[in-house]
């Protein structure tokens, strides 16, 4: 037997939903090593074993199947933010604390690069399981924080906002930037929490 042969995955009887939920798993594998490109049915056949025409049937088409993915993966960073929405009520912390939950949540499963992918594509569909999660985000930095005619809830969004578009950024290119830079790992993280008692300061109401 060749190593080719070897190499090659076996075929062999999956139910529908088995065939789906390993497909999407190396349709993932293959977004984050080689970007959207990458995400094609012959090379996700290819991987788990199946013919071109079998993920046909499952998913209708190539974009079919990168819809598919979106969705898979907008579900898992969706999670990922209720994660730190239960953190965020249950844990104390500093503005540092708060930051790193919200960096953790949009870096976990490529969801920086998923976030690049479905800008590009201009179909924010996907998105809505995402917008649920972040204004649930903003509730429990509220609750955390305290919100009150000085600090109103529009400023708090402005805050996820300010975090979240630095912890994309940090997901897409933070480690280059960081060793162009010459700057340590949590570099990021660190300034924005510094930064984050003053953006919310600015963005408050100021008493009369």
């Amino acid at each position: 037997m060749s190593i080719e042969t070897q190499d090659r995955p076996r075929r062999r009887r999956r139910s529908p939903e088995e065939a789906r939920r390993e497909a999407l798993t190396e349709a993932r594998t293959l977004l984050l090593t080689g970007g959207p490109d990458a995400v094609t049915l012959s090379a996700v056949a290819g991987r788990i074993g199946v013919t071109h025409a079998n993920l046909i049937h499952h998913f209708g088409s190539a974009s079919g199947l990168q819809s598919a993915l979106m969705g898979s993966m907008v579900q898992d960073l969706a999670a990922a933010i209720q994660d730190t929405v239960e953190r965020l009520r249950t844990d104390e912390g500093a503005p540092l604390e708060v930051v790193n939950a919200v960096f953790e949540a949009f870096s976990s499963g490529g969801a920086g690069r998923l976030a690049a992918w479905i800008a590009l594509s201009g179909d924010l569909s996907h998105l809505e399981p995402v917008r649920i999660a972040v204004q649930d985000l903003v509730a429990a930095i509220e609750a955390k924080i305290g919100s009150d005619e000085y600090l109103p809830r529009k400023a708090i969004g402005s805050a996820v906002l300010f975090i979240a578009l630095a912890a994309f950024g940090e997901a897409l290119i933070g480690e280059p930037l960081r060793d162009m830079l010459d700057q340590e790992s949590d570099a990021s993280r660190t300034v924005v929490a510094q930064l984050l008692p003053g953006f919310l300061a600015k963005n408050s109401v100021t008493a009369g």
